[in-house]
């Protein structure tokens, strides 16, 4: 790596300079992936583990009058509140130097506050859905406020996240809006164009987390090159999901919508391309293998969406759909709290049995999850086992990082 990439590296950490002089603070909340990563791994599973076996019959919750809604904005909604709040309060004093670190009791509060809307969805038909509206749009509304910087930065040079986040808010908004009955548009469409935005969200988060952990991966080996995200590849393919969310918005059964599958199926997976490097092959390197199976997951989504939606016979396109759900929007979670757990712990990029099998199961579950219209006698078991096998990931997680979650950062820095 070269001398002016070693010095953003270096500069990277300059945040921890302007720590809060708070006392007493716990590990815990000593930065602001810390309290999340510790919460969300067990209320994935332990919301994935409930609608597995209501969705397969076993189970009934009898406060839960929509739960396909519930599971739905849950998987969306609630866990990106959380993935974003852990983006932002860790990387944004990265991006910008001078901006202090979110932690203490202010994290606190707010985690509180993310809590509180989990729980006011999960009892919607008891607490009302006025305010449940209220705490889930305020947690957005607050990230928004968070990341007002990033918008307002003269360079604009992350404001693409401001951006799509304000556009998120907005259609949660009009979810809530559609929930109370003040909007005629069904609720499940409207989590379909929360799906697009969310995609594009995590193709902007995912290029600037590339950028930071590869090219730390390749110091640490020694490996002479440098990664470059290259922004055009990652635009036209925003722009094909764009299309496509807004196109199935329109005309869902048009056969237009299936090409703009394949458009975007394939614009998604020409991301992959940034791996090859100038003068070195780091396609043999385990973290780049993983941050790569989110947009190959991605784009096998987006393709078998098209492919059905050009089929004679069709398979169902909601089933295709869990490519991007429980494929790559599952593994862009996992690889962000993998990444976030190892590097703002003090600690290299390291690979093992665990972080295998974690990327491992997640393909395995999508694929299970995704293939049930060819096997349909199976589907009650497909629903759950598929359920289960994407929970493990999760808690391999626990297993691995809970205890670096819980003790200060190996190389001695606050945070």
């Amino acid at each position: 790596m070269n001398d002016n990439s070693r010095e953003e590296s270096n500069h990277a950490n300059n945040h921890y300079l302007y720590y809060p002089d708070e006392k007493d603070v716990p590990t815990y909340l000593a930065y602001g992936f810390r309290p999340i990563f510790l919460l969300l791994p067990p209320y994935i599973v332990i919301s994935m583990i409930l609608w597995a076996l209501v969705w397969s019959g076993y189970l009934n919750i009898p406060f839960m009058d929509n739960t396909l809604t519930w599971h739905v904005y849950e998987m969306l909604f609630g866990i990106l509140t959380a993935g974003v709040l852990a983006f932002l309060t860790t990387g944004l004093p990265e991006l910008f130097p001078g901006m202090v670190p979110f932690i203490g009791k202010r994290l606190k509060y707010i985690m509180i506050l993310w809590i509180a809307g989990r729980v006011s969805f999960w009892f919607i038909d008891i607490t009302g859905v006025y305010l449940t509206a209220i705490l889930n749009l305020s947690m957005l509304l607050w990230l928004i406020w968070f990341a007002k910087d990033v918008v307002l930065d003269k360079l604009q040079r992350h404001s693409s996240l401001g951006y799509i986040l304000v556009v998120i808010f907005g259609i949660e908004t009009w979810f809530f809006a559609s929930v109370s009955g003040h909007a005629i548009t069904p609720s499940l469409d409207i989590l379909k164009v929360a799906l697009g935005a969310i995609v594009v969200l995590i193709l902007l988060a995912m290029r600037r987390v590339n950028m930071e952990s590869v090219n730390e991966l390749m110091e640490d080996k020694d490996i002479d090159d440098i990664y470059i995200a290259r922004p055009p590849v990652t635009n036209l393919a925003i722009f094909t999901v764009i299309l496509f969310t807004i196109v199935e918005f329109l005309y869902p059964d048009s056969s237009t919508l299936g090409w703009l599958g394949f458009a975007a199926g394939a614009a998604i997976l020409g991301i992959t391309s940034d791996y090859k490097l100038k003068d070195e092959f780091i396609l043999n390197q385990p973290f780049v293998l993983y941050y790569a199976s989110i947009f190959v997951m991605l784009s096998i989504g987006y393709t078998l969406m098209g492919w059905d939606l050009l089929n004679e016979d069709i398979y169902g396109i909601n089933h295709f759909r869990h490519f991007i759900t429980t494929g790559g929007i599952g593994l862009a979670y996992m690889m962000v709290i993998i990444t976030i757990g190892w590097i703002h712990t003090g600690r290299n990029l390291t690979s093992s049995i665990y972080t295998h099998l974690m990327i491992i199961l997640i393909i395995i579950a999508a694929f299970m999850r995704g293939l049930i219209p060819f096997f349909e006698e199976y589907s009650s078991e497909l629903y759950l086992w598929s359920a289960i096998v994407w929970t493990i990931p999760f808690l391999l997680y626990m297993k691995v990082f809970y205890k670096f979650l819980l003790t200060p950062r190996a190389d001695g820095i606050q945070g």
